[in-house]
C-alpha cells in the first residue's frame, strides 16, 4: 500500500463545467427519435480479446492513482498490465458528460465502433445509454470480485437494475459543505441553507441533475420515486429564495474557491470536494442531513461494438479486489463502492493512509448509510420540460 501523497490530490469534479446542459441530447433522446434506439441482438462485435491483448479505456483527468515522483505512471493500471499481459491504452478524454455524448453517439446510433472499449460516465447518463440500448451487457461470471464485494447501496440502482450494464468507479455524496467557526453552529437540515444569518452566502449547484435530488429530501420526499409535482415544488422554493438574495449564486465546482475564502458559508457540495478542502481548513465540514443526501456514482461501462469485451471485463474486476480498490481510494478520495478495501487500508503502517479507513466520506458509516439514497433518474420524456425551468432559475 503506497503512502497517501503529501498533497490532497486536485478532484476530479474540480475541472468539470456546470453539468445539466441538454443540447445534445434534446434533439435525440428527448424527442424519442426510434433510429436511435439499438436492439440486443445488434450490440455486440467479434471479441478480439484472446488474440489481441488490448483495450481501450476512456476515463476523466485527475481520476486515478498516479506515481509521486512520476504522475505518467498509473501503479494500479500497470499491475494489471504486467498481471494480465493486457496492454491498456488510457485516455484521459473525458471531461462533461454532455460533450462526451456528443462525441460518441454519432458512432453508437448508427452501429459503428468508437474506437472505445471502456467509458467512465456518471450514472444519470449512463441512464441515457441503456435506454437508448448504447452498451453491453457485462458477463459476471468473469467478474467474481464485482459480484461479491460491490457495496450493496449501489447494486441496484433504478435506471439498472442488478447492475447488468454499468460497474461503479467510484461514489460519492451530494449533500452540504458549510464553514462550522464561521456560521457558529451546526447544520443539520436542507432547511438551515435557508436562515436568515446565511442571506446571501448559500449557493446551489446549477446543474439540474446534481441538484434537485438532495432539495427534494429537504422536503421529505423519497427520491427513488419522486414526481413532477415534487420537482416543480422544489422551483417554486428555490426561486423564493433567488428572489429573496438567499441564495447568492448557482456554480459548478467553483463553490470550492468561495467556501475557501468565505464569501460562501454554507453550499451544496461533493464529499470528494470537501475532503480535499477539509485538508488545509478543518473548519469546513461536510454533512449528509437528517433528511437524507443523495449517493450517486460515476461508472464503467462496455459501449457497443467494443473489440475487446472480454479484457475490458477483466480490468473492471481487478479493481474490485479489496487491496487494489484501497490503493485507488487512498488517491481519489471519494465514496469507495468496494467496502472491504476499508480493512485493508486500516492495515497500513502509514498512519495517514491508515486514518483514511475512519473517514465517512470514503467509507460512510452505519449511521451516513442509512440516509443516503439513489435517486430515480430523469426521464428522456421528463428531461425538456424539466431543464428549460431549471435553467431559467439557474440562468443557464
Amino acid at each position: 500500500m503506497p503512502q497517501t501523497p503529501r498533497t490532497p490530490s486536485l478532484s476530479r469534479r474540480s475541472l468539470l463545467r456546470a453539468l445539466g446542459g441538454t443540447a445534445a441530447l434534446g434533439a435525440l433522446a428527448g424527442c424519442g427519435v426510434p433510429a436511435a434506439y439499438v436492439r440486443p441482438g445488434d450490440r455486440a462485435a467479434a471479441d478480439l480479446s484472446v488474440s489481441d491483448k488490448r483495450l481501450t479505456w476512456a476515463n476523466w483527468p485527475l481520476y486515478i492513482d498516479t506515481d509521486d515522483k512520476d504522475t505518467t505512471r498509473r501503479p494500479t493500471l500497470e499491475a494489471f498490465e504486467k498481471r494480465s499481459g493486457i496492454s491498456v491504452d488510457y485516455v484521459e478524454e473525458i471531461n462533461d458528460n454532455d460533450e462526451f455524448f456528443g462525441k460518441i453517439s454519432p458512432s453508437l446510433m448508427n452501429h459503428q465502433q468508437t474506437g472505445r472499449d471502456l467509458i467512465v460516465i456518471s450514472d444519470w447518463m449512463c441512464a441515457r445509454f441503456v435506454r437508448l440500448g448504447w452498451v453491453q451487457e457485462m458477463d459476471r461470471a468473469r467478474q467474481p470480485n464485482v459480484a461479491r464485494y460491490l457495496d450493496p447501496l449501489l447494486r441496484s440502482p433504478a435506471f439498472d437494475p442488478g447492475r447488468r450494464f454499468s460497474v461503479p468507479w467510484q461514489s460519492g455524496i451530494t449533500g452540504i459543505a458549510y464553514n462550522r467557526r464561521r456560521v457558529g453552529r451546526e447544520i443539520k437540515h436542507v432547511s438551515d441553507l435557508w436562515a436568515r444569518d446565511l442571506k446571501g452566502r448559500v449557493t446551489l449547484l446549477s446543474g439540474l441533475d446534481e441538484a434537485f435530488a438532495l432539495l427534494m429530501q429537504g422536503n421529505g420526499v423519497d427520491i427513488t420515486q419522486w414526481t413532477a409535482d415534487d420537482f416543480h415544488r422544489v422551483c417554486d422554493q428555490v426561486e423564493k429564495h433567488v428572489r429573496s438574495g438567499q441564495i447568492r449564486r448557482f456554480t459548478g465546482n467553483d463553490y470550492i474557491k468561495d467556501l475557501s475564502s468565505g464569501d460562501v458559508l454554507a453550499c451544496q457540495a461533493y464529499s470528494g470536494d470537501v475532503i480535499q478542502l477539509q485538508a488545509d481548513d478543518p473548519d469546513i465540514h461536510f454533512v449528509v442531513p437528517e433528511e437524507g443526501a443523495e449517493l450517486w456514482a460515476e461508472s464503467l461501462m462496455i459501449p457497443n461494438l467494443a473489440s475487446h469485451k472480454a479484457n475490458a471485463e477483466r480490468l473492471i474486476d481487478y479493481y474490485y479486489e479489496p487491496a487494489v480498490a484501497a490503493e485507488l481510494a487512498a488517491w481519489v478520495n471519494y465514496v469507495c463502492p468496494v467496502p472491504a478495501a476499508q480493512d485493508i487500508l486500516a492495515s497500513s503502517k502509514d498512519e495517514d493512509t491508515a486514518a483514511l479507513a475512519e473517514d465517512p466520506l470514503i467509507f460512510p458509516d452505519t449511521s451516513m448509510r442509512k440516509r443516503l439514497t439513489i435517486a430515480r433518474d430523469i426521464t428522456s420524456t421528463e428531461r425538456v420540460e424539466f431543464a428549460k425551468r431549471w435553467n431559467a432559475i439557474v440562468g443557464l
